[in-house]
């Protein structure tokens, strides 16, 4: 007899996972930090974009967490996914993101951000204007002038492609001599300002390059490799940290479009990232915590029913077939669906987000038991998710009472 779906009192009872989001662990989903300390510490206010896409606002967030400042979140809609808030305009005219409140001071801009901060509560390690520090940050923006240049210009020939991918691999050659400079992985003898100004842009390079191009940043370069190895081991980068998927699709809008070079191993990495598996890809290599699934579970159950209602499908045939596929996810066993939830099914794996919604190895969980229920009933994929903006992810349609999912 084919396993019948669990009810959502059952599935309910099969997840006890929990977090502090104002005291734990670093997490997308706060609205405030407080480090065991009090709201009347409270100096600070980040002003950062919902959905946890933007590189700037990430590196204010990961300095903060690094710190354990106290501090407020608010998000905001970046422009290519939705009008900016009428308040948020009023706050701040220009709508950049991120912005910082500081006793009540508004500061935009993410380098003139952390030297506000520094001022007030000293450096991480070594400062914005530490001697050490400033050529690393010149070396950053070279770096990130040769991504943008390989990945955002089409090239006229492969000879052009070739030359662009040259550019680039040739930075990368000068980070890996920096790196190789220090006895230990990071970019200074300590953990630091420097790797948080490297941070975003090099784990969206890490996604871009590999999805669009077919080169592994991580796994092609021996001192980014123990770099991306020690990020993993800090609470705080994983806590911030996205996944390929999310970042080979929330780029493009973002950066102009993003150009394909159409050669063999790039086509197998996109089958990949987009189709699965996903546990084994170079975004994540630290060990799998044993709560994925169960994080997974939790944060659907919280809000399924804005899941369901967004969803293009029937609610009650989507309501079956997400169910058949949690319930394989946390039974093992497969679960018949519907017929023709194929797509409704593939619709949600493709808008996982990461890590707004969940950590990476929740997602890779829940995108494997996803893809493999829909796999019983057809191979129908959802939408295309939009190449110019992301409006399929507009967070009007998910806001719930207190949460958002898919938001």
């Amino acid at each position: 007899m084919p396993l019948a779906p669990l009810s959502w009192p059952e599935l309910e009872a099969l997840t006890d996972f929990r977090i502090d989001p104002v005291n734990g662990p670093t997490n997308a989903q706060a609205g405030l930090r407080l480090f065991g300390q009090t709201e009347a510490d409270v100096r600070v206010t980040l002003y950062r974009d919902n959905h946890a896409w933007c590189p700037y606002c990430q590196k204010i967030w990961l300095w903060l967490e690094e710190k354990q400042i106290p501090y407020r979140i608010e998000k905001v809609t970046m422009f290519c996914y939705g009008e900016k808030e009428t308040w948020y305009k009023r706050k701040v005219p220009s709508g950049m993101l991120p912005a910082l409140e500081l006793d009540g001071r508004i500061i935009t801009e993410s380098d003139d951000i952390l030297v506000a901060l520094e001022k007030v509560f000293g450096p991480l390690g070594l400062g914005m204007k530490d001697p050490a520090v400033l050529p690393l940050r010149q070396l950053e923006r070279l770096l990130f002038r040769a991504w943008c240049n390989w990945l955002c210009r089409r090239a006229g020939s492969e000879r052009e492609e070739q030359h662009n991918r040259d550019l680039f691999v040739g930075v990368v050659d000068k980070v890996e001599e920096a790196l190789g400079r220090k006895s230990g992985p990071y970019f200074l003898e300590e953990f630091g300002t420097a790797d948080a100004i490297f941070t975003p842009y090099v784990e969206r390079m890490n996604a871009s390059l590999y999805y669009y191009k077919g080169y592994s940043l991580r796994e092609e370069n021996p001192g980014f490799g123990a770099w991306f190895a020690a990020m993993e081991s800090r609470s705080t980068y994983r806590g911030t940290q996205s996944d390929f998927h999310t970042h080979a699709h929330d780029l493009p809008p973002q950066m102009g479009g993003c150009w394909e070079n159409g050669t063999l191993q790039m086509r197998l990495n996109k089958a990949r990232v987009d189709n699965g598996p996903w546990v084994g890809l170079p975004d994540a290599t630290y060990p799998e915590p044993e709560t994925s699934r169960t994080e997974a579970l939790h944060r659907v159950i919280k809000h399924h029913a804005n899941i369901i209602r967004v969803n293009p499908a029937d609610d009650r045939l989507f309501d079956e077939a997400l169910r058949c596929a949690l319930t394989h996810m946390m039974v093992g066993e497969p679960c018949l669906p519907p017929p023709n939830s194929d797509e409704a099914l593939r619709y949600l794996r493709d808008r996982i987000s990461v890590p707004r919604d969940m950590s990476i190895y929740a997602a890779k969980r829940l995108k494997e038991a996803l893809e493999a229920t829909a796999a019983l009933v057809g191979d129908r994929q959802g939408p295309p998710i939009p190449f110019n903006h992301r409006r399929d992810q507009d967070p009007a349609k998910f806001c719930e009472e207190l949460g958002q999912f898919l938001e």
